[in-house]
């Protein structure tokens, strides 16, 4: 089974007086929906937009494996851990709060940031809070998250060009850019597709894409 979300089906919040534009997939913060908490281990997709200047001041998270997508621009990590960081376009970046941390994200640059954070829920709660940054690559190797049962693959279609989707008893499905064919349905910047025990399912890129696949291996 494939549930397609359309990029103007999100919930839209942030804080726009402050420079802050958010579109959530799953249910968040004020915008509840008892049928949209999550899919599988999947918490939150958020597609962020900082103006310069802006960002999220330090603020606590827990039990959450968090992973950041850089689009456009680039981000300003901090945590209190000790990790400072700067998150750039390709990059994939992994905090897991674990049993408590705190963060800072902004855009210190002067151009507008654009990023994709998910939120998995991890398979045992607690532990220590640890920071991964892989660095940007022509052709991603697939980032594996154990804690939460899942793996992050990066794909990079050229048009007319096909890729499988992972079988796998769930999948989610995140079109950064460009434009995708997917079980019939044909999706675009910031749509996206729930998959549910899908088995030699294919993307085809319509224009030259950049897509977020997460393989998750439990439903």
């Amino acid at each position: 089974m494939i549930s397609v979300q359309r990029a103007d089906e999100r919930y839209a919040g942030g804080d726009p007086a402050t420079g802050i534009e958010t579109r959530h997939a799953l249910s968040f913060g004020p915008f509840y929906d008892p049928g949209n908490l999550r899919f599988g281990a999947i918490l939150a997709v958020n597609e962020e937009r900082l103006a310069p200047g802006a960002g999220f001041e330090e603020h606590p998270h827990s039990n959450t494996e968090i992973v950041t997508w850089v689009v456009e621009g680039e981000l300003t990590h901090r945590d209190s851990t000790g990790h400072a960081h700067v998150v750039r376009p390709g990059d994939v970046q992994r905090l897991s709060s674990a049993d408590g941390v705190r963060h800072e994200e902004r855009n210190d640059g002067d151009v507008p940031l654009v990023f994709v954070q998910m939120w998995l829920a991890p398979l045992t709660p607690g532990g220590t809070p640890s920071y991964e940054i892989v660095p940007a690559a022509a052709d991603p190797a697939p980032y594996a998250l154990p804690a939460a049962g899942a793996t992050l693959h990066v794909v990079r279609p050229a048009a007319g060009e096909r890729t499988a989707v992972p079988d796998a008893p769930l999948a989610y499905v995140h079109v950064v850019r460009g434009r995708v064919a997917l079980g019939g349905d044909e999706l675009g910047p910031g749509d996206a597709a729930r998959i549910t025990g899908a088995e030699g399912l294919e993307l085809t890129a319509v224009a030259a894409a950049e897509v977020l696949v997460w393989q998750l291996d439990r439903a």
